[in-house]
């Protein structure tokens, strides 16, 4: 999959999620197989380009290209500056926020409240488009509701704006997350648009990657929930598209190592105070599906030290897994 002059290959994507893909998450599940990662959703307000939060969710050092760096935004010209602000930064690519269904993002009519106004989604990605030297790419969902699945006339908008690939989550504004995504509304975009379509939502498989493939006819996918604590997806979708073998689950060993390289990294990026706050969430989610998990998350919570939580980190997966049964 091409998108501008940038080869994607292989054609998974990690899907940008506030709070959790920072660089190195992205840089983690780079080198586990994704294709393209994309940044946390950045704002286009200029008055908050500067706060430590915007600093840390534009920190590019050393990675992999391309760097797509999602915006997020509701003003054109105001999202035009935020596109050409962040390419100076180094992004390769800006990815526009349509698709995000949080309330707090779409009661200022952000995220993909922007569906409802078809003319300002036009207006948004012509001016991004004209400010951007770099390709331009947007996600979307199937529509605003249920009852108004616009995510068609969206595409073909985006498409006659300049910009180079789409993503449809599918699912809409007023599903949130909830239920099973439905396809058949991105085999529609794909099937009206000549540029790269990306279907997200519920990726967590190689059979299931394949199906949405099949079914869709996009040229790649956007994985999110199915990576928190399982960056090894990207292998095993890529192993599987193109072998149709089933990858065996990463062991104890590999978890434990992962994890620790992972929370130290948190540590150097955000500082020891902060690199254990964050650090948290992603022991929650690497730990949740092994045994005895419970009465470790219930310890290791409390902790605010980082050479401790490293140690209680390693004591739990140093334990056999009989002995953590028993425990619970």
């Amino acid at each position: 999959m091409d998108i501008g002059p940038h080869r994607i290959d292989p054609p998974l994507v990690l899907a940008p999620m506030a709070g959790v893909t920072d660089r190195v998450f992205r840089g983690l599940c780079r080198r586990l197989g994704a294709g393209l990662v994309v940044s946390e959703m950045t704002t286009a307000d200029p008055t908050l380009w500067f706060t430590e939060k915007s600093r840390l969710r534009r920190e590019h050092d050393a990675e992999s290209a391309p760097i797509s760096v999602q915006i997020a935004g509701t003003d054109p010209a105001t999202m035009a500056r935020a596109a050409a602000f962040n390419v100076e930064q180094g992004a390769q690519i800006i990815d526009i926020n349509m698709g995000c269904p949080a309330k707090k993002v779409c009661r200022v009519d952000a995220g993909s409240a922007l569906m409802k106004d078809e003319a300002l989604v036009e207006r948004i990605l012509s001016a991004v488009v004209a400010a951007s030297p770099v390709p331009v790419t947007l996600k979307i969902r199937t529509g605003w509701a249920r009852s108004h699945r616009n995510a068609v006339k969206i595409a073909r908008i985006a498409q006659d704006c300049g910009i180079a690939a789409l993503t449809v989550h599918g699912r809409t504004r007023e599903d949130h997350y909830e239920g099973a995504a439905e396809y058949t509304t991105v085999a529609e975009v794909k099937a009206a648009v000549r540029i790269p379509v990306i279907a997200n939502g519920d990726v967590d498989s190689g059979p299931k990657a394949l199906e949405i493939l099949r079914q869709t006819g996009a040229d790649g996918l956007m994985i999110g929930r199915a990576a928190l604590g399982h960056p090894w997806i990207f292998r095993e979708l890529a192993h599987f598209l193109k072998t149709g073998e089933v990858l065996p689950q990463p062991d104890r060993v590999e978890v434990a190592s992962t994890l620790l390289q992972h929370m130290r990294e948190l540590y150097t990026l955000y500082g020891e105070s902060r690199g254990v706050r964050v650090a948290r969430k992603h022991i929650q989610w690497y730990c949740q599906s092994h045994p005895g998990v419970d009465a470790f998350w219930a310890s290791v919570n409390r902790v605010d030290d980082a050479s401790e939580q490293l140690d209680r980190v390693t004591a739990f997966f140093e334990r056999e897994p009989e002995e953590l049964a028993e425990a619970a």
